[in-house]
């Protein structure tokens, strides 16, 4: 769920600006999963943008507040949830942590790295959620050690029905600072993609499995 639609158009506008959103509905990209996809998103593409990366992180900062109040900790999901994470826990004034997909093989064999004591309030970082599987790794992980997660804050969704029911199904709270509505929206409004692409893009949300296939 998006917060606030000004900052979803806001936010959507900033990552076309920069090409964190790349849109290619004639030669789609294949995703891990092995969807094909019309759309990437890399917001890691912010970090090299002053002007995009103080809004992000201050309008995560402020709706993070708003909707779960002042945590103890940030947790950002690794790896693009780090930097962004970062970010947002230095302008609150807020300890760091950062949670891998899985406990290390090695070493002290850590899944969660930084410091945390059971029962802290957290509220995790993602930078993307498409179904919300690996995001949702991280929440189990610390309510697996004992904190007291609040919520996850995000910058992008693809708005999939599945991850919603997925949130839904953990009791994990969540909010995106803009969503695949919004991108399209601003799209085409600015004459970034055809109406003909656009349609396409609409119809890849539908049914993202089977789409160009």
């Amino acid at each position: 769920m998006i917060i606030n639609n000004d900052t979803a158009q806001k936010t959507a506008e900033f990552l076309l600006q920069i090409k964190a959103i790349k849109l290619q509905p004639s030669n789609p990209f294949t995703w891990s999963s092995g969807w094909k996809s019309p759309i990437y998103c890399d917001n890691r593409i912010i970090l090299s943008h002053h002007g995009t990366r103080t809004f992000i992180r201050e309008h995560l900062a402020e709706q993070i507040l708003e909707k779960f109040g002042k945590p103890d900790v940030i947790a950002g999901v690794a790896t693009g949830g780090i930097a962004h994470g970062v970010l947002v826990a230095q302008y609150l004034g807020l300890p760091f942590v950062y949670v891998r997909p899985e406990a290390k093989k090695h070493g002290r064999q850590n899944q969660i790295e930084g410091y945390l004591e059971k029962g802290q309030r957290v509220v995790i970082l993602e930078d993307l959620i498409s179904t919300g599987k690996s995001s949702l790794k991280a929440y189990e992980a610390l309510i697996e050690f004992g904190a007291e997660v609040r919520g996850m804050a995000a910058i992008f969704s693809y708005g999939f029905d599945i991850a919603k029911e997925n949130f839904e199904k953990e009791g994990c709270e969540f909010f995106t600072l803009g969503d695949y509505d919004s991108l399209i929206t601003e799209a085409s409004k600015t004459g970034f993609i055809s109406d003909d692409e656009i349609e396409q893009l609409r119809e890849w949300r539908v049914n993202p499995e089977s789409w160009g296939k």
